[in-house]
C-alpha cells in the first residue's frame, strides 16, 4: 500500500478557484483528494497530516524556457544539467524544459543527444533550442558569427538528434526558411515560437498563420511597438493562438509592459519563464553562456563584450512573488501563467499543472509573504515543508 499524505488547513489553488481551508491528500505519487477540508473524508489512520495552516497550496511551477542554475548550464555534462534541475525545483520548478543557446550545429546536436537521455530518463520535459535560427540584428546574448538561416533540412536534424524529445525552437521566422520551418515543426508537433526576430507585423501574422504558437520572451529580442510599424509584439499579442512568455524580473520588462501584455493577451495565454543561466540560485561573478562571457551584478546578466542582457538569475518563485506583490496580479492568474498554461503548452495537462485527483503529486507550499517552504515533487518532498 502507497503511504499516504494529507496537507490541511492550507489556502489551496484549484482550477475552480481558491480555498481557504483547503486539503489536499497524496499517496504515493499521485493526488488523490484536493479540496475544502470540511468536505474531505477523514485521514487514512497510517496517514502523514501536515497542518499547512497560514500557507499557500499551488501546483509546481513548469519552465518552458530555461538554460541553467546552481553554477551549472545545460551547455556541460549530465551531471551539469542535473545541478542545474535540482537548483531550480529547490525553487518550486517541478517541470522544466532545458533550454541551449546557439553554438556549432554538429555541437548542438549532440547536446540534444544527451538531454534526450535526461528527458527520457524523466528528469527534464524535453529540448528547447533557441537559436542558431535567429536574427543577427535581435541577436540579444548569441554568438552572431554562429547565427545561420533557418534550413529545415538542419532545423529537422536538431529535431533528429533530439529523439523525439525536442519540445521548442525559437526562429526568426522572417530569415529565408522560417515559415517552411515552422510548418516542418507544426507537422513534427513541435512549438514553433517567434523570437530574437526583426519581422515586421505582416510577417509576424504569416508565420501565426504558418503554425508558430508562442511568442519567445515577448518584447525582449524583438522590435519595439510602433504606432505605424506595430511590428511582431501586437501580432503576438492579438492573436489567440499563441501564448506569450514573459520574464518577470523586474528587469527585462517595465512593469507596466507586463500589465499590457496581461491584458491583452489574457492570463490564458501567459506563461512565466526564468531565461535562467548559470547564476541563479548562486548570485554575482563571471559565467559562460554558450561561448560567450558574462557578467552578473546585483543580480542582472549582462555580456561582458556589448553589455546586453544574458538571460536571467531568476526562479520561477521570485517571478510568482513579483507577480502577486508588485504587480498586483490576481493568485490565480499567476499560477496560470506559472503551471495551468505551460503544463498545456506542453500537452501535459493530463499529469501535471493543477491540483486534481490522479495527477502527479507536483505541488509548491508558499508562506503568507510567497516564500517557498516546501517543494513535493511525484509525491517526494524535494524541499521538506518549513513550517513552525
Amino acid at each position: 500500500m502507497a503511504p499516504s499524505l494529507v496537507l490541511t488547513g492550507a489556502r489551496v489553488v484549484l482550477p475552480t478557484g481558491v480555498v481557504d481551508d483547503g486539503r489536499v491528500s497524496v499517496a504515493g505519487t499521485r493526488i488523490t483528494a484536493a479540496g475544502p477540508a470540511g468536505a474531505a473524508p477523514p485521514a487514512p489512520a497510517d496517514a502523514e497530516v501536515v497542518d499547512a495552516s497560514g500557507h499557500w497550496l499551488v501546483p509546481g511551477f513548469v519552465d518552458l524556457h530555461n538554460h541553467g542554475g546552481g553554477g551549472a548550464s545545460f551547455a556541460g555534462s549530465a551531471e551539469d544539467a542535473l545541478t542545474a534541475v535540482r537548483t531550480h525545483r529547490a525553487h518550486g520548478t517541478t517541470t522544466l524544459v532545458a533550454s541551449t543557446v546557439t553554438d556549432d550545429l554538429d555541437l548542438l546536436a549532440r547536446r540534444a543527444g544527451l538531454l534526450s537521455e535526461l528527458a527520457e530518463q524523466g528528469d527534464i520535459a524535453g529540448i528547447h533550442f533557441e537559436g542558431p535560427f535567429i536574427s543577427p540584428c535581435r541577436k540579444g546574448a548569441h554568438s552572431e558569427a554562429l547565427l545561420r538561416d533557418p534550413d529545415p533540412a538542419e532545423v529537422r536534424k536538431l529535431l533528429d538528434a533530439a529523439r523525439g524529445q525536442a519540445r521548442m525552437v525559437t526562429l526568426a521566422t522572417e530569415l529565408p526558411g522560417g515559415l517552411d520551418s515552422v510548418r516542418l515543426l507544426a507537422e513534427q508537433g513541435v512549438i514553433a515560437a517567434v523570437g530574437h526576430t526583426d519581422a515586421s507585423y505582416e510577417q509576424t501574422v504569416e508565420a501565426i498563420d504558418a503554425g508558430a504558437t508562442v511568442a519567445t520572451h515577448l518584447f525582449n529580442a524583438m522590435p519595439p511597438l510602433g504606432h505605424r510599424a506595430p511590428g511582431p509584439i501586437t501580432a503576438l499579442l492579438e492573436d489567440e493562438r499563441v501564448t506569450v512568455e514573459l520574464i518577470n524580473d523586474g528587469t527585462h520588462l517595465h512593469p507596466a509592459a507586463l500589465q499590457l501584455a496581461f491584458h491583452h493577451a489574457g492570463a490564458d495565454r501567459v506563461a512565466f519563464i526564468t531565461d535562467a543561466m548559470d547564476a541563479a540560485g548562486v548570485g554575482d561573478g563571471r559565467y559562460l553562456l554558450g561561448p560567450l562571457e558574462v557578467e552578473v551584478a546585483d543580480g542582472v546578466a549582462r555580456l561582458v563584450e556589448g553589455g546586453s542582457i544574458a538571460g536571467s538569475t531568476l526562479t520561477l518563485d521570485r517571478a510568482f512573488r513579483r507577480a502577486v506583490t508588485v504587480d498586483r496580479l490576481p493568485v490565480t492568474d499567476v499560477v496560470k501563467a506559472l503551471s495551468v498554461n505551460p503544463a498545456r503548452l506542453l500537452g501535459l495537462s493530463d499529469r501535471i499543472g493543477s491540483l486534481e485527483p490522479g495527477k502527479d503529486a507536483d505541488l509548491a507550499l508558499l508562506d503568507a509573504a510567497f516564500t517557498v517552504k516546501g517543494v513535493m515533487r511525484r509525491g517526494e518532498w524535494v524541499l521538506a515543508p518549513q513550517l513552525p
